[in-house]
């Protein structure tokens, strides 16, 4: 199948059928380990009792960074990866690491027609189990536009999530990256698209942080059966953070990666704000009046109504 320029799953590529039962997060399922897949599998961050069932996981913006570290960590662990790139170039970057992915999508998140052209690819593909929202522009210099007519740094880091997480058919869990630089983020919703405002890349930046964290706690209010998280990776070393970056890069993608697919109770409760696995209250600007959080999962370890 070809889906934008880019092969899909190859023919053989996906796992040989086997009667694994079904549990409680969709598609996700226990699968025996002589079904495993033949790349290595690397479990270092699990017990042998923590090992997740094999998910079918979006990572967007997965060809560079934090993106494409979960998604090595993801297939190490056995799991069905689809990974996302701008364009055909940057696909075509990855390498080897695209048969080893269940699938390569391609498309533009300034644009909101690529954006929608996307959501067609990955829902080609079948059901999704996880989608990982990575893919991010940090501090644009001047006011770049989008053909739409948004600073791009809004459109790649807010409305295209919103986008995707509307049109692909729901997952079990969404995990969206936000920044602790949400903290001087401006909750007024004035001037989004910075129009009238002298431009600043920074607080544009740090506006469009805060913004996806709200979108988050609305999806995890909004979609009870979701488990819908926010991961702040901190400031690491890839090509967005700079070499002088102070946080270690393996911690900035462990927490979305155990997020995605981990069976542990702490992982399967809706409504979290994480770095490097602890959980933190972001500002109350983020989060919505009334609710406390984390929310519980109907059905998940902890029965609470929020």
């Amino acid at each position: 199948m070809e889906l934008g320029g880019v092969r899909g799953p190859r023919s053989g590529h996906r796992p040989t059928p086997v009667p694994c039962p079904e549990r409680t997060l969709g598609h996700i399922h226990d699968r025996p380990s002589a079904c495993a897949p033949s790349a290595v599998r690397r479990h270092d961050h699990f017990t042998r009792e923590q090992r997740p069932r094999i998910a079918r996981i979006f990572i967007t913006g997965s060809t560079e960074g934090l993106g494409k570290e979960a998604a090595l960590d993801l297939l190490d662990d056995g799991h069905e990866v689809v990974l996302h790139a701008r364009n055909p170039s940057r696909a075509a970057d990855l390498g080897a690491l695209t048969d080893r992915a269940f699938g390569v999508v391609v498309g533009d998140l300034s644009s909101a027609k690529q954006t929608r052209a996307l959501t067609e690819q990955v829902n080609a593909l079948g059901r999704i189990d996880t989608v990982i929202h990575n893919a991010g522009i940090y501090i644009d210099p001047e006011r770049v536009a989008t053909a739409e007519g948004h600073p791009r740094t809004l459109a790649v880091n807010v409305l295209a999530p919103y986008l995707l997480t509307a049109e692909i058919e729901r997952p079990a869990r969404l995990i969206y990256i936000s920044s602790g630089m949400l903290d001087d983020g401006n909750a007024s919703l004035d001037d989004l698209d910075w129009t009238s405002r002298r431009w600043s890349g920074v607080q544009a930046y740090c506006d469009s942080k805060l913004l996806v964290a709200t979108l988050a706690y609305a999806v995890a209010r909004r979609w009870p059966d979701v488990i819908g998280n926010i991961v702040d990776p901190g400031w690491v070393p890839t090509r967005m953070g700079g070499p002088s970056a102070s946080d270690d890069l393996t911690l900035g993608h462990t927490t979305q990666v155990w997020l995605a697919a981990s069976a542990e109770p702490e992982a399967t409760v809706s409504g979290g704000y994480w770095y490097h696995r602890h959980r933190r209250q972001p500002i109350p600007a983020a989060s919505w009046a009334g609710h406390p959080w984390p929310v519980p999962v109907p059905g998940g370890h902890d029965q609470r109504h929020a």
